[in-house]
């Protein structure tokens, strides 16, 4: 278990650290001269003295001077139990009030109070300080939280404090064994938030910190995610760790941790870095918090400058109320900040906020969502969707967010701002019932219900289409999703499209077009034959079939008659209209399509030059084909090249 220090400067916290373990946690020249903590200083006893081996206890002694908050801000994220440390002859101090509110803004639910210097005051002091915490700890998570007086000089009241701290610990290990193979289904993929980095002589690179969560093996590879915008992911693996100070070959959430990094120079390390499982990459611009301000602040207006601290890293960001345009003073709301640093944060990630001079601990709150879209922040359904994160089981959010989202979950997105693996998330969906599709851009997952409303979707607005077009074969695919279902993405609507071809609830014509089985469009007698006519006008040469006026004169037929026979061999997928008055046959267009691929996976892209000299065609019918190309989607065209957007347009 991890116990925190904090405070008020000069109050004794090191000192108080030093009676509890025999540690002096001041290892700085600076430190020692001034008597002051500057970094953050660490402490480990044993749970049990007479089992040395047994479970251990973790001190974080944290500095108590406002110049340093920050340094106390990366060192009280991640503890299990505070101390809030008060000199008996100074009383609360400013300080001690900043830290009492960070304390409560990080979600700390367990601690004590310690009066130090008990040996300078008499006992009427020691009573009147105890009587004046009983308003300041009134609102807070240590209301009912026991208060400990003690001198560190004299040792008195210090085993008392010891024995509560051991009696706290045994029953916080037994709430959390040891990390095993479960810790990802348990906690999540490992996270910890560097908070120290040094080098040793013949080891190389030391980093330290809390583990957040999940577990990590000695030879596992970790990346190393920048809390600085100009420095790059890097990766390492872990020659050997330390946790609670004590050589091991696995640690676990909740653990004080020292990791031995293979492959990485001290340099390119830096506090508020975190050190992550190889599967986690993500960096966060923007986060949603349940935002709550303190009560003596100032009200909070819509895109205020403030500084954020998460983990141990630090930034400045602006915020953005979701919820109206000024945040009062000792109230709540849902607010987006707009980081000026990407960093690494999760779902459940404890955020506090300063003022813009970083003078005033303001507020802060839970990181509700790390994967924030683009569009639609204040509309309903996000701020319901937002509302349901508030749930603390994955499995919770999962059932309330697949009734919300009409789109669905984008369960890549949902995984990563959970810090959970996609299988582990994906086996939740599995006993929610939900409806699973997986593309090539990623994992989706719908309710059940949702899913067949989406089909429906399709089928009633294909019988709409076949009323209002009754000579057209079918429906365009991409044309059929804009109008059905406009926010549903592509490769989700083609799946959407098999899970009906399947059941037979639909056709597809030529690959290309969709209809209702009970739809049919075909040539009359008259046009059958004249276009077995056409077909071999079209079909040679493949690449330079004549336009509607040539075959008109050498069919001697109107050539509006032409025009509208061809027309309808398009809608019936026999032909394409790749340019004004000029039609290709289906199958000498899956062969121009073919021939940009090869173009691509030879040379990149497919200019216009390479793509005339491959079809043996003149500069002007090649670029009216690659703009035809363009035009349905198969290639988009950057500058004067020509890149394949849809692989599998044509082999479908």
């Amino acid at each position: 278990m991890i116990i925190g220090t904090a405070g008020h400067i000069d109050h004794g916290k090191t000192s108080l650290v030093r009676a509890l373990t025999g540690v002096d946690t001041d290892r700085l020249a600076e430190e020692k001269s001034r008597g002051i903590t500057i970094e953050l200083g660490y402490a480990y006893q044993p749970v049990d003295a007479a089992d040395p081996a047994g479970a251990r206890l973790g001190f974080v002694d944290m500095p108590g001077h406002e110049r340093f908050i920050h340094t106390m801000l990366a060192g009280a994220t991640g503890i299990s139990y505070a101390l809030l440390v008060i000199a008996a002859d100074d009383g609360v101090m400013p300080q001690t009030r900043e830290h009492l509110h960070i304390l409560q803004l990080l979600g700390m639910q367990h601690g004590a109070v310690v009066l130090t210097k008990t040996d300078l005051v008499p006992q009427a002091r020691v009573a009147q300080v105890t009587g004046e915490l009983q308003h300041l700890l009134a609102s807070t998570f240590l209301n009912d939280a026991p208060v400990f007086p003690v001198s560190t000089l004299s040792g008195d009241g210090v085993p008392a404090l010891q024995q509560c701290l051991a009696d706290v610990a045994r029953r916080w290990h037994d709430d959390h064994p040891p990390a095993d193979v479960s810790a990802e289904v348990q906690g999540g993929q490992f996270r910890l938030a560097l908070d120290r980095c040094f080098s040793l002589d013949g080891r190389g690179t030391i980093v330290t910190g809390t583990v957040y969560a999940g577990s990590l093996r000695v030879g596992d590879t970790v990346n190393v995610l920048p809390s600085q915008c100009d420095r790059p992911m890097l990766s390492a693996r872990v020659r050997g760790m330390h946790a609670m100070n004590r050589t091991v070959e696995q640690c676990g959430a909740g653990q004080r941790v020292s990791l031995n990094l293979v492959g990485l120079e001290r340099s390119a390390l830096h506090r508020g870095d975190w050190i992550v499982a190889d599967t986690i990459t993500h960096l966060s611009e923007r986060l949603v918090v349940d935002l709550a301000l303190l009560a003596d602040s100032k009200p909070l207006r819509h895109w205020s400058a403030v500084h954020v601290h998460v983990g141990a890293a630090h930034t400045t960001a602006r915020i953005a109320l979701l919820q109206g345009d000024v945040l009062l003073p000792a109230s709540g709301m849902l607010a987006e900040l707009a980081l000026d640093v990407p960093l690494h944060i999760c779902h459940g990630d404890r955020i506090v906020l300063r003022d813009a001079s970083a003078q005033q601990t303001i507020g802060g709150g839970m990181v509700l969502d790390a994967c924030v879209p683009v569009r639609g922040k204040r509309s309903a359904t996000r701020l319901a969707l937002l509302a349901a994160q508030r749930e603390p089981l994955a499995i919770d959010a999962l059932r309330r967010t697949l009734v919300l989202d009409a789109s669905g979950l984008d369960v890549d997105i949902f995984a990563a701002n959970r810090n959970l693996s996609v299988p582990f998330v994906q086996s939740l969906l599995t006993q929610l019932g939900a409806v699973a599709v997986s593309t090539d851009t990623g994992h989706h997952a719908f309710a059940a219900d949702r899913w067949q409303q989406l089909q429906q979707a399709v089928l009633t607005t294909l019988a709409t289409l076949h009323a209002r077009e009754p000579d057209y074969v079918g429906v365009e695919r991409e044309r059929l999703r804009r109008i059905a279902l406009p926010t549903l993405p592509p490769a989700v609507f083609r799946e959407l499209l098999r899970a009906l071809l399947q059941d037979q609830h639909i056709v597809a014509i030529s690959h290309v077009f969709i209809a209702l089985p009970s739809h049919t469009v075909a040539f009359s007698d008259d046009e059958q034959a004249l276009w077995l006519k056409v077909v071999p006008l079209l079909a040679e040469p493949a690449f330079q079939p004549p336009r509607v006026r040539p075959l008109a004169v050498a069919l001697g037929k109107d050539e509006e008659l032409l025009r509208r026979l061809l027309g309808k061999a398009a809608r019936l997928g026999f032909t394409y209209r790749v340019a004004h008055d000029h039609y290709f046959l289906d199958g000498a267009v899956r062969r121009l399509a073919a021939h940009v691929q090869t173009l691509a996976e030879t040379d990149g892209d497919a200019s216009v030059a390479l793509f005339r000299d491959r079809i043996g065609t003149g500069r002007k019918l090649a670029v009216e084909i690659l703009e035809f190309f363009n035009r349905v989607g198969y290639t988009r065209r950057i500058h004067d090249r020509h890149l394949i957007r849809q692989h599998a347009m044509w082999q479908q």
